[in-house]
């Protein structure tokens, strides 16, 4: 179930859902415009988002805009009629190559066994759409190619293609005004893979990349809202473990042996995961932002 809530006058968000896989919607208010960012998984999980806003008389956005071309972040574009729609150039042309292709469960089948899309991806489709299902895609209207400032009056979004493993055309959304950064999933391992994997050196020079932001609140788009000082904790880990798969050339028992005495104690689950990962991801290259 969602929920909508408030971080400002500036800011609100729509909390996720797991099981159909709705990520996190935002929109940043100000006194001229409004700008929504991500579209949604469908036009129903757009338009809920709009119904609640509206019982708090915040207006409907004037512009939306797209953090990567993944289909939970895309599909509701097509209920937002006559909303100016933003995106890097790399989704634009992500989501061109999706126009046109069947989403029927044989073709969702036949793209799970080229890795395109996940098993749990094609279960929240069918969870989110039903079996006679009609996804219409549309591309954005306008693009950048690296970075973009909106001023809506009275606060500021830069939009800022970072790439990352999980998706190459990978955006941010930050808010200087409210320290804010939206993340998406830009932080999250690519899931298109026959294993989960993070790259090494492509994480750390993400990692960099969003240092440049100066944030005090950080948005996970299937999370949820982390404090500086727990995302400086997931960057430390990522870089710690990174730096080790680097080090000991992939090799897991060394990799773990290693992190477990920086950190004094035994890993727990989490950090085993990730250091799968990375194993998984090292000798990949550094994947193209």
């Amino acid at each position: 179930m969602h929920h909508l809530m408030k971080i400002s006058d500036r800011f609100w968000y729509y909390t996720p859902v797991g099981e159909t896989d709705r990520p996190i919607l935002g929109m940043v208010v100000g006194t001229e415009r409004t700008l929504m960012i991500d579209a949604g998984n469908s036009p129903a999980h757009a338009r809920e988002f709009l119904k609640a806003l509206a019982g708090q008389n915040v207006a409907e956005p004037d512009m939306v805009v797209l953090t990567h071309a993944h289909w939970d972040h895309i599909f509701g574009l097509s209920a937002l009629e006559g909303v100016l729609s933003v995106s890097s150039a790399h989704t634009r042309e992500k989501i061109a190559g999706q126009i046109g292709l069947s989403w029927s469960d044989e073709a969702l089948e036949e793209r799970a066994r080229s890795w395109t899309v996940t098993q749990h991806s094609i279960d929240a489709i069918r969870k989110e759409f039903g079996q006679e299902r009609e996804i219409a895609l549309v591309e954005t209207r306008m693009t950048f190619t690296d970075r973009l400032e909106v001023d809506l009056g009275g606060v500021t979004c830069v939009l800022q293609h970072v790439g990352g493993d999980h998706a190459a055309d990978s955006s941010v959304v930050y808010i200087p005004e409210e320290k804010l950064l939206f993340l998406a999933d830009c932080l999250c391992p690519d899931i298109h893979a026959p294993q989960r994997n993070y790259t090494p050196r492509g994480t750390v020079e993400l990692l960099d990349r969003l240092d440049a932001f100066d944030a005090e609140v950080y948005i996970w788009s299937h999370g949820g809202l982390t404090s500086k000082e727990e995302y400086r904790q997931e960057a430390a880990l990522l870089r710690a473990i990174a730096g080790c798969t680097e080090q000991f050339g992939g090799d897991r028992s060394r990799i773990a042996a290693a992190y477990a005495q920086e950190l004094s104690r035994e890993l727990n689950e989490y950090e085993q995961e990730t250091i799968d990962y990375f194993v998984s991801g090292y000798g990949l290259g550094n994947k193209p932002i």
